[in-house]
Formats: structure tokens, C-alpha cells, sequence
């Protein structure tokens, strides 16, 4: 019971461990693409602003997966994120929309420029 109410404060205990696991990982990778991995999951985080941790936590898993398996397949950077990493960044996300914040302001805004210009009631009438 009281771990329901703690998790509604802090979050979900499930989702903190996965994303300690996924740390764990990265820290394991070795140096160079430690490095890169960070500074994409830095610019994804900031880029994404994803809301929904269960998304995050995916594209975070995903984000690690190809970089174990680049390291281990020896791999280059380069080979992976191309000549614009900014453009591979970005690509990557589009894969993880779903979990974005921006989404529920996009919907936020068709409704009310709906509800203000009556769009909403024509809409309504249609179904």
C-alpha cells in the first residue's frame, strides 16, 4: 500500500531500476563509445523531451543495444551516426514519438482552435 503512494510521489521503482541498469550498461561500453553514447542520450533528452518513462526507457535500452553491439563488432563511431550525428539523433527519435510531450500540446492546440472556431461542433456532427 504505501509503496503505491511513493511511487506516485517518486515514480515507478521499476523504471528507476531499469534506468540504473541502462547506466550500468553504458558504463561498461568502452571509452569512445561511452562517450558517444552519453552525448547522444544527452541530446535526446533534451531533444525529445519525452514524458512517458516506459518510452524513455526503451529508446534508452535501444540506444545501449546498438552500441554493445557496434563495440563488439568493432564498429566505428562514425559508421553508426554517420556524418551529422545531429541528423542520426533525430532520426533515432522519431522512433519514440509516442512518449513526447509535445504531443499533448499539438492535441491541446487543434482543440482549442477547434473549440474556438466551432470546427469542433462540425466535427461532431460528421460522426
Amino acid at each position: 500500500m504505501a509503496a503505491g503512494w511513493i511511487e506516485k510521489v517518486t515514480g515507478s521503482f521499476e523504471e528507476k531500476k531499469q534506468y540504473k541498469q541502462y547506466k550500468a550498461r553504458v558504463e561498461h561500453l568502452p571509452g569512445p563509445y561511452r562517450t558517444a553514447t552519453a552525448a547522444l542520450e544527452r541530446y535526446l533528452m533534451y531533444y525529445g523531451s519525452i514524458s512517458k518513462g516506459d518510452t524513455l526507457l526503451a529508446m534508452l535500452g535501444d540506444l545501449a543495444d546498438l552500441f554493445e553491439r557496434a563495440a563488439a563488432d568493432g564498429t566505428p563511431i562514425r559508421t553508426i551516426v554517420g556524418e551529422d550525428p545531429v541528423e542520426f539523433a533525430e532520426e533515432f527519435m522519431r522512433n519514440y514519438t509516442d512518449g513526447q510531450w509535445i504531443n499533448k500540446e499539438r492535441a491541446r492546440l487543434v482543440k482549442t482552435i477547434d473549440a474556438v472556431t466551432g470546427d469542433d461542433l462540425e466535427k461532431e456532427a460528421e460522426s
